[in-house]
This record gives C-alpha cells, sequence and structure tokens, in this order.
C-alpha cells in the first residue's frame, strides 16, 4: 500500500466519493440520468487535466457492469484498437474503450475506431484537452457526445486535501494540520492529481508527530523535488515563457535547451509550433518577413510528421527564429490601433474610399474623388484614408534595423510631411 501513490489510493469507485463536475454528474445531470439509464452514448471528455476524465470513464464502467479497455493515443497504435475490438466482440455486457490523449490519434488511427463505433461493438470514451472541434475527426465527432469537463474550484480543491487527510488509509493515522494551502492550490494549477502529489511529497519529506502543512514548507519542500516538466501546470507556462524570452532575446543555446525540455516531456508539437508561429509576428515581423513563412511551413510539418522526426524541425525553426534580426513594430502597431479605436470610437470610413456598388449610393458621393494608385507615377498618390478625426496618426513605427529602415525611408519619400517619417 505504501508504493501506491496517494492520488491512486483515493481514486474514487464512485460518484459518492467523486470531486467536482457536478453539472455532468450531480442527481439529476444530464450523463448521471444517461448512467442510471444505462443507456450511454459514445462520448468525448473535454477538460484540463487532473480533472477526473479518466476516474469518471472507470466508474461509467463499473455502473454499466461493462468491461473497461483503456489506450492511451501516445503508446498505441491501429493494431492495439483492433485487439481491443477483437476482444470486444466477446463482451456479453458491452465494453468502454477509454482512449486517453485521443487528439494526439492521426486521422487513420481516429478511423479505426468508426466501425465498431457504430456497430455498438464498443462505448466509445476519449479523452482530451483540446478542443475535439479541431483534434477529432468529423465522422467520429458525429458519433460521440461531447461532454465539458470543467476546472477544479478553490472550495472543491481544499475539500479534496480534507478528504485526504481525513480518510486516506495511511494519512488519517497521521497527526496532519493543513494550516495554510494557497501554495498546493497554486502548485496544483487545478489538477487534482498533481496537487495529491505535492501533499505527498511534504507529507513524505519528514517524519514527526505532528505535520504542519505551510506555504512556506510547501514551497522548499516542491521546489527541490518536482523538477519535471508538467504541460499543463505552472512549469509548463514558465517553460514556455523561458523558451519565449530566449528566442527574443537572440540566445540560440538557451532556446534550444527550452524547446529540449519541452520535447523530453512530450509537449504537443503544435503548441510549441503554434506559439513560434505568433512569436515570428510578434517580435520578428518586418524586420524579416520570411520567418513567419517558415515558421508556418513548420507548423503545417510537424502537424504531419510528428514525434520524434519533428524535434529536428522545430529546432531548425527555433535557432532561425532566435539568431533572426528583431522588431515588434507590427505588433505595436495593432496594439495603438486597438488603443485608438477603443479611445474614438466607429469613425465614419471617409466618402471617398468607401464601396459605391449602386446608383443610389453614387448619388451619396460614396467613391467620390478616389484615386487609382496604379494610375500615377509610382503607383502611388498622396491621399487621405484615415477618418478626418485622426488623420496623419502615425499607428506604424518601423523598428531600428536593416530592412525596416528601408520601410521608413520609403514611407518618408511616399508622405512627405504627412506622417514625418
Amino acid at each position: 500500500m505504501t508504493n501506491i501513490p496517494l492520488a491512486e489510493r483515493l481514486r474514487p469507485r464512485d460518484f459518492k466519493t467523486f470531486i467536482g463536475q457536478k453539472h455532468l454528474i450531480g442527481e439529476g445531470a444530464v450523463l448521471r440520468n444517461a448512467i442510471n439509464a444505462g443507456n450511454i452514448p459514445s462520448m468525448i471528455f473535454w477538460g484540463p487535466p487532473g480533472v477526473g476524465k479518466t476516474t469518471l470513464a472507470r466508474i461509467i464502467a463499473s455502473k454499466l457492469n461493462q468491461k473497461f479497455y483503456s489506450l492511451s493515443a501516445i503508446n498505441s497504435g491501429v493494431k492495439d484498437i483492433r485487439n481491443v475490438i477483437d476482444s470486444a466482440i466477446n463482451d456479453q455486457e458491452g465494453a468502454i474503450l477509454f482512449i486517453d490523449e485521443i487528439h494526439r490519434f492521426s486521422k487513420s488511427q481516429q478511423d479505426s475506431l468508426l466501425g465498431a463505433v457504430e456497430k455498438g461493438i464498443v462505448t466509445l470514451i476519449g479523452a482530451t484537452t483540446e478542443n475535439p472541434s479541431f483534434e477529432v475527426i468529423s465522422p467520429l465527432l458525429s458519433r460521440c457526445q461531447v461532454y465539458i469537463l470543467r476546472p477544479f474550484e478553490e472550495n472543491e480543491l481544499i475539500d479534496l486535501l480534507n478528504y485526504a487527510i481525513s480518510e486516506d488509509v495511511l494519512f488519517k493515522n497521521l497527526n496532519i494540520k493543513l494550516e495554510e494551502t494557497e501554495a498546493l492550490l497554486r502548485i496544483s494549477g487545478g489538477d487534482a492529481r498533481k496537487l495529491l502529489n505535492a501533499l505527498e511529497l511534504v507529507v513524505n519529506s519528514e517524519k514527526t508527530e505532528v505535520y504542519v502543512i505551510t506555504d512556506k514548507k510547501v514551497l522548499n519542500v516542491v521546489q527541490q523535488n518536482l523538477v519535471l516538466y508538467d504541460k499543463m501546470g505552472e512549469m509548463h507556462y514558465d517553460i514556455i515563457s523561458a523558451f519565449i524570452k530566449s528566442m527574443r532575446g537572440s540566445d540560440p543555446n538557451a532556446t534550444v535547451y527550452w524547446l529540449s525540455r519541452m520535447v523530453q516531456a512530450g509537449e504537443d508539437v503544435k503548441f510549441i509550433a503554434r506559439r513560434m508561429l505568433i512569436f515570428a509576428s510578434e517580435d520578428i515581423g518586418m524586420a524579416n518577413p520570411t520567418a513567419m513563412i517558415l515558421a508556418n511551413n513548420c507548423f503545417q510539418a510537424v502537424n504531419v510528421i510528428g514525434y520524434p522526426e519533428s524535434d529536428i524541425i522545430l529546432s531548425q525553426t527555433a535557432v532561425y527564429l532566435a539568431t533572426s534580426v528583431k522588431s515588434n513594430a507590427s505588433y505595436m502597431a495593432i496594439k495603438s490601433a486597438h488603443q485608438v479605436v477603443e479611445t474614438t470610437g466607429d469613425l465614419p470610413v471617409p466618402l471617398h474610399i468607401r464601396n459605391a456598388p449602386t446608383k443610389f449610393m453614387k448619388n451619396l458621393n460614396y467613391g467620390k474623388d478616389y484615386k487609382y494608385p496604379h494610375d500615377f507615377e509610382g503607383n502611388f498618390t498622396q491621399q487621405e484614408y484615415l477618418p478626418d478625426k485622426i488623420k496623419n496618426t502615425i499607428l506604424y513605427d518601423p523598428g531600428n534595423n536593416i530592412r525596416e529602415n528601408d520601410v521608413r525611408k520609403r514611407m518618408k519619400e511616399l508622405w512627405k510631411n504627412k506622417y514625418k517619417y
């Protein structure tokens, strides 16, 4: 028993001990009613980690007295799916196939589930932290009911801590006093499993007559021992922050270090590539427009390839972004534009650049006196494009780098004193 982690020892076996998700399994709730009726559909559980997706699936199988098969999309393939389906055909009471992180299955792997789900050989319960609308193929999604699992409320997490202290087979024999909870709650990030792991780590860090849980003790113990990367917890955000700041600071060495931390922890390649795509526009922008093209190609490529080969593509792109000249001018431009819009409201579009598809609109002078730039030398002529109230306002201020210095020079030649570039 001592080798079994606290989170596993406390895994609920029924709805009575299950904390949270009352909107789904509380008395009279939609999923609870379906389970009580003994007629559940295939379903997708969508929610953050540590909120009970796996546990809820096991409880459902137990309540319905059905065989429970469990696969992880990280290390399972089409062969594993077929083996489960072949076994489930002989299950007289029905079978539930639970697939954790179903969003990691490829299209062909998800396709292999369709027949068994449609024929009722298995009732599928897929768990995902990603939006199933994007990550689950339409034919499979149309055969499943999507249930959204909510993050734990603070009071629910505190209830879980108190339950662990009073009901766990080992902890109830210890004198544990929960003096402060803020550090435990912050470290958990709303993940019940991580919360219990941290509590257990703190209790096991000493042998004493009275175990007093304080924020200081929690931080001291956990920071020394919890070095593993948690894809959805606080460290997840710390490491992606370090990764981005290393690229922004033009340090390719730190960049690939933090990239490796994420890759080795099994971080979703799409998450990493998506952040690099945003970075290419936000932090490099007009200083090197090719960066966004490369980042977008990286995003497309890793979606097709996946681990482990995709880490090479991620590394190349990350190093390119880190070593590229930087500019946040485009990012600051849209921020400034948002501020102007919020301050000035919906200013009218100048008449000469309005669309005039009808005679009535033309009679109202829509489009009148508009100058078509291609009719002029150099494909440019000065005219006003901003509302009168904010004319001459500079929103894009080119950065100080080779390419944007050329942009600034060109804008100054075109607009003369209007924008004062």
